[in-house]
């Protein structure tokens, strides 16, 4: 352990705290590798079962000719990504993927649409969605873009589990990545999402050419939060041709291990979610993640529009480490 003075000492079983500082979290990152895996396996598993990873699918109900600029995403009707633009899916074809992604192994489906605020008619349709995948025994998350407290009402008396509304980045550079949406809009939608009972998915992307103290602020948003979300998506960001991002210099793999461990140590009880890039992890550092902390993943070959590791690598994948497949909230 560092003897850092910026480090508060470190006890698992303290209560979560809210009060994160940059200098402490920018002392987090700046540990030696091995003190800071250390520290955030301790967490780990003094909150769950350390070998346990859940496992959600998620599926573009409804995809591209999305109004917004995110740099990132080729869903935007801005750039020339070659994506093809659909509508809202039927509910059956969408029920179908669930049952498929139960059947290897998700217990959490979530629901992507391209949308910069969804129309009152489009949330009954989510809401028909909703029902039918609780129907099937699995947990629901969706993420709809911006909401009304109306429309997060009807998600939340539908059943809705979760609503994904991630924050990207560091309020400092979010003006490089978005444009169209404000930072305070993303908060004020997770506040609505929280005050209605709905659990909360929030993460952000890195390796969009930010600094190491974006990543620090990003998680001190996320940790200072009245609540820490239940679910922290860490993507890494996957380059496709057509978007504004595109040429991003790479982010160092050990650096996105140690957002990582930053993260499982500032949200102790949060699923930390191993999301966007896996494609392009090797197992090596997917084991440094999982070691790190990360206890989450998204299954299935598409993450909505971009490539993911086929159901069959991740099972090997699971062997060759000892994990299995969970969802319970936190080790006893």
């Amino acid at each position: 352990m560092s003897a850092n003075p910026a480090i508060r000492p470190f006890v698992p079983e303290l209560s979560l705290r809210h009060d994160w500082q940059l200098d402490e979290v920018q002392a987090l990152f700046d540990l030696p590798f091995n003190d800071l895996i250390h520290q955030a396996q301790t967490v780990h598993r003094a909150n769950f079962d350390p070998n346990e990873v859940q496992i959600s699918s998620l599926l573009s109900i409804k995809t591209g000719a999305c109004s917004e600029d995110c740099g990132y995403c080729p869903q935007s009707a801005r750039y020339d990504s070659s994506l093809k633009a659909e509508a809202l899916m039927p509910v059956n074809e969408v029920l179908e993927a669930a049952q498929r992604a139960k059947d290897d192994g998700a217990s959490r489906f979530c629901m992507g649409a391209a949308w910069r605020q969804p129309k009152d008619k489009d949330i009954e349709r989510v809401v028909e969605m909703i029902k039918g995948v609780k129907a099937l025994g699995m947990e629901t998350c969706v993420t709809l873009g911006m909401l009304t407290d109306k429309q997060t009402e009807e998600l939340k008396a539908g059943g809705l589990d979760y609503y994904n509304h991630n924050l990207d980045t560091s309020e400092d550079y979010y003006s490089e990545v978005i444009t169209t949406r404000t930072y305070q809009d993303r908060l004020d939608t997770l506040a609505r999402v929280r005050d209605a009972g709905i659990n909360v998915c929030c993460g952000g992307i890195v390796g969009m050419g930010e600094g190491q103290q974006d990543r620090a602020k990003l998680l001190i948003e996320l940790a200072n939060l009245p609540k820490h979300p239940e679910s922290v998506p860490i993507n890494m960001l996957v380059q496709v041709q057509g978007t504004p991002l595109m040429g991003t210099e790479s982010l160092d793999p050990l650096v996105f291990v140690r957002t990582i461990a930053v993260a499982r140590i500032m949200m102790p009880r949060s699923r930390v979610r191993l999301s966007a890039g896996r494609k392009e992890m090797s197992d090596e550092m997917q084991a440094l993640c999982f070691l790190g902390g990360a206890n989450s993943i998204f299954y299935g070959d598409k993450l909505l529009t971009t490539d993911n590791p086929m159901t069959h690598q991740d099972l090997t994948l699971f062997k060759r480490l000892g994990l299995h497949s969970g969802g319970s909230s936190h080790a006893q």
